[in-house]
């Protein structure tokens, strides 16, 4: 097929939706739930099967690594097909409404209702409702310390327009664009190498931004890589991520025989000890390849039955709801030791996970259909109506959301 045919064919590919994605979000916040069970219950420390457990917060590698892809995408698509680039401020309201109202509910329940974050200071509440409970040690209150995650993911929001403009230059050179957004990786290096010199505190710096900005950037990279190869201006390198996503099986056991290895003691230690620069690096690259080969059968190549599985309603409808499952499952986690007056470190790991999920599952829809989507609606409809403001026509369809 040559490149122009290429371009017609994959054209629609390349500015619709690929639903699928919406899944890996779903498991990514499962992962987590996984994980925060596994430690509420003690079973983490399991000498056996407790490090895969430990090792379930490689879910946050996989909100990263889709944030990057899904929110990079359309600067690059943009680019790729000589449409105007998304504009900074509708891209900051849209993730405005997608992010804080139903997170500024979470903190303002948490902060409330748990009696272990009681009194909760004005600090308390400045810090979580501004997500700068990241900046100083030991500030992440019960209930919200998954959170540590997005007040990160934020940073990336605000950075982004900034980052995907130098990325994609002023005309589209997908190897140029490719190589800059994968310079994530190099920014992660030199943040572990500033670590290695002491002038960072590895108890406090491994949650900013910058330790993660090669999960980021590789996200970043493989959007350039997915727009290029489905408007045909690819070069042949790229045809290789189309090969691999046809082998998705293959990939997803790579994938878990990658973290078999992170729950070794070589990605460092299990609990909330800290790791040597070393140990950390190596996590870092290990949930790097693990988020990589686990979107690229999703993203890239032909259709497979199990694009299409994670592309049915009730794997998208999870997808939907998995932000409010990632916020509000801690909280649930925290009320089932309460009511039961229940030791930390004990219970059942099967049993307090199903609750989390059941629990986490219902705040979660109570909250997308309360919550996220009448707002999400309803700030868009008075943003289109405001005097001044063009209604946009036919615009680039954002993939996704990362969260």
């Amino acid at each position: 097929m040559s490149p122009a045919a290429a371009s017609s064919a994959s054209e629609p590919l390349a500015s619709g939706r690929l639903p699928a994605l919406d899944a890996l979000r779903a498991v990514g916040a499962a992962a987590v739930v996984g994980h925060h069970v596994g430690f509420h219950t003690g079973a983490t420390a399991n000498e056996q099967w407790g490090g895969w457990l430990a090792r379930l917060d490689v879910g946050v590698a996989i909100f990263f690594v889709l944030s990057g892809f899904l929110l990079f995408r359309p600067w690059a698509l943009s680019a790729a097909t000589d449409r105007p680039r998304p504009g900074t401020g509708r891209y900051l309201w849209r993730r405005a409404l997608r992010i804080l109202p139903a997170y500024w509910l979470t903190v303002a329940v948490c902060l409330i209702v748990l009696p272990q974050n009681q009194p909760a200071s004005a600090g308390d509440w400045l810090r979580h409702l501004t997500f700068t409970q990241i900046y100083e040690r030991g500030q992440l209150r019960h209930g919200l310390s998954q959170t540590w995650s997005l007040a990160t993911e934020v940073a990336f929001y605000l950075l982004l327009p900034l980052v995907a403009a130098l990325a994609v230059g002023r005309t589209w050179r997908p190897v140029r664009t490719t190589l800059v957004a994968a310079g994530g990786v190099l920014l992660t290096a030199g943040w572990l190498a500033a670590m290695a010199a002491g002038w960072l505190d590895t108890g406090l710096h491994t949650t900013w931004l910058p330790a993660y900005g090669g999960w980021f950037g590789a996200g970043m990279a493989l959007a350039a890589a997915h727009v290029a190869l489905r408007t045909g201006t690819a070069p042949t390198v790229f045809r290789v991520l189309d090969d691999l996503a046809a082998a998705p099986i293959a990939c997803w056991v790579a994938a878990v025989g990658l973290l078999a290895i992170a729950t070794t003691p070589v990605a460092g230690p299990r609990d909330l000890a800290e790791p040597t620069v070393a140990e950390l690096a190596v996590k870092l690259t290990l949930y790097l390849a693990i988020g990589v080969l686990i979107l690229v059968p999703v993203a890239f190549g032909p259709p497979t039955r199990i694009r299409v599985a994670l592309g049915t309603a009730p794997a998208r409808w999870l997808g939907a709801v998995s932000y409010g499952l990632f916020l509000w499952h801690p909280l649930v986690l925290e009320l089932i030791y309460l009511v039961d007056d229940r030791p930390l470190f004990t219970g059942g790991l099967l049993s307090t996970f199903a609750l989390t999920m059941a629990g986490g599952l219902a705040y979660a829809a109570v909250s997308y259909y309360g919550i996220e989507q009448p707002i999400q609606l309803l700030g868009t409809q008075r943003r289109r109506r405001r005097p001044g403001t063009p209604v946009p026509g036919p615009s680039v369809p954002v993939v996704g959301t990362s969260r």
